[in-house]
């Protein structure tokens, strides 16, 4: 059975399903583990974290005073957490369609990756970041989300282990774009916190890649390693001419916590700028929906739901919930089950309705079988979404039955 309890509740003995929090900021990079000895637990608690889910059926379980909370509860809150959030939701539509979008989408990704990896191999050689290739750059993807959000976030998320630093870079920049327009930002600061975007994980080619890429637990000493990324990238940006205070802000503080709770430097309320909030929250959702080295992704429903359940003290609360209704309460590449027990994939968010966004049918939980692939619109069809589904579970590959 599944227990979420508070941190200072876990005994050597437990076993640790999952971690509550992003496992970027923590060495425990796999998701289950047994607690074997009192450092494991030591270290729970010196890297902040606050909740964990056990598995009482694998270790230890809780004594009658310690408080917890059922996975159906937890899940059963972030529903309706959700729920409300789609309620005061109003989704501007999209210029063009997704389709269309997807054409020219795809090119910009493609020259997009091209120039990050052109400006950080410069940057590793000591050459200071071209700002006004970062400026060309973001223009493109500023316009290509201003005619359909949709399409570029949906290239974005097809990534790998081996280009992943660059893709990564290209996905928090549109995502900070298209949080900007949610938030009403003007057209300069849209600019500004897409090249923000663009560059706040540069500290991280000074990483070496034995620690960047190991695939089991870091110790102590790596993990300590790979918190200088913020401050190493500051100070690559800072020499490089045009770079404006934003960026610089974004590349120093994406890992801060509203809680103070972060690094490089524990900053909280009025010192933790709206930028640097924005960029944890892209940095997060787009880390954990990406397949690792270290660890498999998470699904982009699975990962909303996960950032909903751990926000508290993690994240801004209202910047939190216009992220929400930037990407939707089911994004694109979510598996859902419909009322007709059919199942599709999330293909784009519908103007004014989260809960019932244009979906791709593929799939019948009745007779087990794929079905000629159906794009449909829940705005306008009776059939509802149940649930969300584990791709995994399925042994679906969504990346082969999505948008592209």
């Amino acid at each position: 059975m599944l227990k979420k309890i508070n941190v200072k509740d876990v005994q050597v003995g437990m076993y640790i399903h999952e971690i509550c929090g992003s496992w970027m900021d923590n060495p425990f990079w796999q998701k289950s583990f047994k607690l074997t000895k009192a450092t494991d637990v030591e270290s729970l608690f010196e890297y902040h974290i606050k909740e964990v889910w056990i598995d009482t059926g694998k270790g230890l379980d809780i004594t009658s005073k310690v408080n917890s909370v059922s996975f159906e509860e937890e899940k059963h809150h972030v529903n309706n957490t959700l729920q409300k959030i789609a309620a005061g939701a109003n989704k501007l539509k999209p210029r063009v369609t997704l389709q269309e979008e997807l054409v020219q989408a795809k090119k910009i990704v493609a020259n997009a990756k091209q120039s990050v990896i052109s400006m950080f191999s410069e940057a590793r050689m000591g050459n200071a970041i071209k700002m006004d290739q970062a400026a060309d750059l973001v223009e493109e993807i500023n316009q290509s989300i201003a005619r359909n959000p949709g399409a570029l976030l949906s290239v974005v998320r097809l990534k790998n282990a081996s280009n992943y630093t660059y893709m990564h870079s290209i996905a928090v920049s549109g995502l900070m774009i298209a949080l900007g327009k949610e938030l009403g930002l003007d057209n300069a600061l849209l600019t500004e916190v897409g090249i923000a975007g663009l560059l706040h994980d540069v500290g991280k080619i000074y990483i070496p890649d034995q620690i960047l890429n190991k695939t089991g637990q870091l110790t102590a000493e790596e993990f300590a390693v790979m918190k200088t990324h913020p401050p190493k990238g500051w100070e690559l940006l800072n020499i490089s001419n045009g770079v404006n205070g934003i960026a610089l802000d974004v590349c120093q503080h994406h890992h801060e916590r509203v809680d103070g709770k972060g690094y490089p430097n524990q900053l909280s309320g009025d010192t933790l700028t709206t930028f640097a909030r924005m960029g944890a929250i892209c940095d997060v959702y787009d880390a954990i929906t990406s397949t690792r080295c270290y660890k498999a992704s998470w699904e982009p429903g699975e990962a909303l739901h996960k950032m909903t359940e751990w926000r508290d003290g993690h994240f801004d609360e209202n910047i939190f919930t216009a992220f929400v209704r930037t990407i939707g309460i089911y994004p694109s590449g979510t598996l859902v089950k419909l009322k007709s027990g059919r199942l599709a994939v999330v293909i784009e968010q519908i103007e004014g309705n989260l809960l019932k966004p244009m979906v791709k049918v593929f799939y019948s939980t009745h007779s087990m079988t794929y079905l000629l692939p159906e794009l449909l619109d829940l705005s306008r069809s009776s059939d509802t979404i149940i649930n969300r589904e584990d791709a995994q579970h399925w042994g679906f590959n969504l990346e082969k039955i999505g948008v592209n």
